[in-house]
This record gives structure tokens, sequence and C-alpha cells, in this order.
């Protein structure tokens, strides 16, 4: 891996930051240069929220990520924001519970994951996210699933601890979905 420019965009309460920071600290655990962005609007539920992840094996200049090789794109409005943004060769992961918009580029490839319904059916309504970055790690090349439990003891605080397991178990849905 070179420097892997990521961005992961949706509304407040949807995990974007969570999502981010957990890609943050799978980068810093496989001993990589790492920067990972915040982004959201005045409101902290229902607003907009991004996140730039960039995950590099030499030092990141800047946090700004304005070329993402992936794109996770948890609504439409970040999907019609961005979605022009990420460059040939790219990866757009699409929620497609709630876009039903077609990426009309031939030049990316595209991943159309019903993570929201997904993660329902599964009875774990707010794990939405982690389906989607599971189908992340599937998709770039760039990323394995390996290290993804200890960079998740990280980011998920002690007194939630027992979300382990069913963050992995998110994870591994969006990383076999085909």
């Amino acid at each position: 891996m070179k420097t892997t420019q990521i961005l992961i965009a949706g509304f407040g309460g949807q995990g974007v930051l969570f999502a981010g920071k957990l890609l943050a600290y799978k980068g810093l655990i496989e001993d990589k240069n790492v920067s990972w962005l915040p982004s959201y609007g005045p409101e902290m539920r229902g607003g907009t929220a991004n996140c730039s992840v960039i995950i590099s094996d030499t030092p990141v200049g800047s946090p700004i990520v304005s070329a993402p090789d992936c794109l996770i794109a948890m609504n439409l409005p970040s999907l019609l924001k961005y979605k022009d943004s990420v460059v040939s060769g790219g990866v757009i992961i699409i929620d497609s519970t709630l876009i039903t918009e077609k990426i009309d580029r031939d030049d990316v490839s595209v991943y159309y994951v019903p993570a929201t319904k997904m993660a329902n059916d599964e009875g774990f309504s707010t794990l939405a996210n982690m389906i989607l970055i599971g189908k992340l790690l599937d998709a770039c090349d760039e990323f394995t699933i390996d290290g993804t439990e200890a960079a998740l003891e990280k980011v998920i605080p002690p007194r939630k601890a027992e979300m382990l397991g069913i963050n992995l178990k998110a994870i591994k849905l969006g990383y076999d979905f085909k």
C-alpha cells in the first residue's frame, strides 16, 4: 500500500466518525502513517457528517481528502456531493437501503450494499456503518480484515466492551456480502 485516501459520508448519528476512527486505528496497528479528520454540521444527529482518513506508508502531509480512492456514502446528499471526486479506478460503496441512485461512471468499482436493511434484519440497527466498513475491507485491495478486532478494541469504549462481538459480526456480514 502506498497512500489510500478514504471518505466516509452520511448524516450525524450513522456512525460515520466511528467508522473512520476504526480505519485509522487499524492503520496504526499495521504500523502505517495515518490521518483522521472528522467534519460535522451543527446538529449532532441528523446533520451532515463526513470523515477523511488517509492511510499511508509515508508521512501524511495534509489530512484533507479531495480526491478519495474509496468513498462510503451512507445517504443520497453525500453520494451526490462526492461521487464525482472519487479517483478513476477508485471504489464507491453505497448503502442501497437508503440510496436508490445508480452511479453512471464506468471508471470506478461500485458496490451497492443494503447495509441498513441488513443491520435491521440482524437486530443491530445502529451498525450499518460496520457492514459498509466490512465491504470496504473486502473491496479495496489495500486492506485485509486482519487486525480489525484489535482496532475495534481501541475504539469501543470500555463501558461498551460487550459490543465487540456484534461489531465484528456486522463487519463480517459486509465483508462476505456479494
